[in-house]
């Protein structure tokens, strides 16, 4: 090699550099500095406005906190101090001193039970007080096409979601009925968002829906039905996020974790499974039915509740890596749900009830013929204010004469608790949505309003308010075909309440 390429090249020192030399270094920077100042200015109020709106994003976590908590505190002084005008005009007015001190102590005293509410911990009596609203019986708000499968509310009991056979999901307006229609992508971009491709024999995906469920923040809907994949849909802009595969059997039950993005959805496969919608990812799976998983419910906790074909009723308890298995008289349940973090409420094929306790593997107390089917003398001789026939483990069946209690109309097929009360509601295919307080001390079922409804009931949803009930209503049973009501109207139905 030869010697000139091999020799490094020098290093310059600055300081020995002249004084001219320096100068001219320093007016070229002056002049660079002086063309980024100009293009600066020749943005002007634009740059300036993106600063200020950098500064405005940058909120920390224990500012957001701040200002929740200081709305949440606003609206609570708001109704407090409505709550002292109304005394004040009433004639019971007092000095400020102690209004104030008053007010503070409500406040206090508000958000407490609000809290202990929330997290299940007192239960609401209003059964005894509710009374039916409007012309006191249902009223036909959203149509479908086919059969309602599956209905849910908002957290606000604004809106309202439902799902049918035909693939259709439906946005509603609780007032005023106002509905918007989800429209299914093409297959590219539902494969793109994670949809794989039919397995088995079907040839091409099912659309058909069999349950939904909306989160708790009004964000997220969940969906899913025979094409074995959990759909997740932005409620804002009724578009198609993501589609969850992995189970290997129709999606026959979902439910939101309350307060979170936590989803539970079971299915055919036995199995449980358990989704986080806001990383769009797939946390674990849930084993232990021994045939298909029918129905599911969750509650504020980490404890997801399934009931399905094999007799039995399970209570997983995710943190802990455990599940309680209670055994069921009936030879099916078809639907479930939580009446507080102890208590439980099911449904059976035999057309009881049962309420069950989280220290007993067996009933507390069974509900027998709580859908009996009437014959048509039975039925024309009905008074409205008399009792349908029912019974417990004490009286045993009625006669099968004249109230059929084996048949496909006499399945409960949905059963629903208001959140934090003992109010709760029923349905099957006999005509009948039926209203019962739930006695926790005496463990015991009391029926309070017998309201007309033609059609299976697929899915009930009572307001957080207790204000209203709504129900999906088919001419078909949700998981099947093995019956019909030609005269039921397929949609939507709602129920206006009261309380005394």
């Amino acid at each position: 090699m030869p010697p000139n390429k091999s020799r490094k090249k020098k290093f310059r020192d600055p300081f020995f550099d002249d004084d001219s030399t320096k100068r001219r270094k320093v007016a070229a920077d002056e002049d660079q500095d002086a063309e980024i100042d100009s293009e600066s200015d020749e943005d002007g109020v634009i740059s300036s406005g993106d600063e200020s709106e950098q500064e405005s994003e940058k909120e920390t976590v224990d500012e957001a906190r701040k200002r929740i908590a200081e709305d949440y505190l606003r609206k609570f002084r708001e109704s407090a101090k409505k709550e002292k005008e109304q005394r004040d005009e009433e004639g019971e007015g007092s000095d400020d001193e102690d209004d104030e001190g008053a007010r503070d102590s409500l406040l206090a005293q508000k958000m407490i039970k609000e809290q202990q509410e929330e997290s299940g911990r007192i239960r609401k009596n209003i059964a005894s007080r509710v009374e039916l609203g409007g012309d006191g019986g249902f009223e036909n708000l959203v149509k479908h096409k086919q059969c309602v499968t599956a209905v849910a509310l908002s957290e606000d009991d604004v809106k309202g979601f439902s799902a049918s056979k035909d693939g259709g999901i439906v946005q509603w307006d609780v007032e005023s009925g106002k509905c918007d229609r989800y429209k299914w992508p093409s297959d590219s971009v539902l494969k793109s968002h994670g949809l794989k491709d039919p397995q088995g024999s079907a040839k091409k995906q099912s659309r058909q829906i069999l349950t939904l469920a909306a989160s708790s923040d009004g964000r997220y809907l969940a969906t899913g039905g025979l094409d074995r994949h959990v759909h997740i849909w932005d409620t804002r802009t009724r578009e198609h996020l993501q589609a969850f595969p992995g189970h290997r059997g129709p999606v026959s039950s979902l439910a939101f974790r309350e307060g979170s993005t936590e989803l539970f959805s079971g299915s055919f496969d036995r199995t449980v499974k358990i989704w986080n919608v806001e990383d769009r990812t797939y946390m674990n799976t849930l084993f232990g039915h021994q045939s298909e998983v029918l129905s599911i419910d969750c509650l504020r906790k980490e404890r997801v509740l399934a009931v399905g074909r094999d007799r039995s009723m399970q209570l997983f308890k995710v943190h802990e890596e455990s599940r309680l298995v209670f055994r069921a008289p009936a030879s099916s349940l078809e639907c479930c749900c939580f009446v507080n973090n102890e208590e439980f409420l099911s449904g059976s094929d035999d057309g009881s009830i049962e309420l069950w306790g989280a220290v007993r593997k067996k009933p507390i107390h069974i509900l027998r013929n709580a859908h009996a089917l009437l014959t048509d003398s039975k039925k024309s001789d009905l008074k409205d204010d008399e009792k349908l026939p029912n019974g417990n483990l004490e009286n045993g069946y009625h006669h099968l004469e004249n109230h059929h209690c084996l048949s496909v109309h006499s399945w409960v097929s949905a059963v629903t608790v208001c959140r934090n009360s003992d109010l709760a509601a029923s349905g099957a295919g006999n005509g009948f949505v039926r209203l019962w307080a739930i006695e926790s001390e005496t463990k015991d079922i009391k029926s309070l309003h017998n309201v007309p409804l033609a059609g299976f009931i697929n899915s009930l949803a009572f307001a957080k308010s207790a204000k209203f009930l709504v129900a999906g209503v088919g001419q078909e049973p949700r998981l099947g075909r093995w019956g019909r009501i030609r005269e039921a109207r397929n949609g939507v139905s709602i129920l206006p309440l009261k309380l005394s």
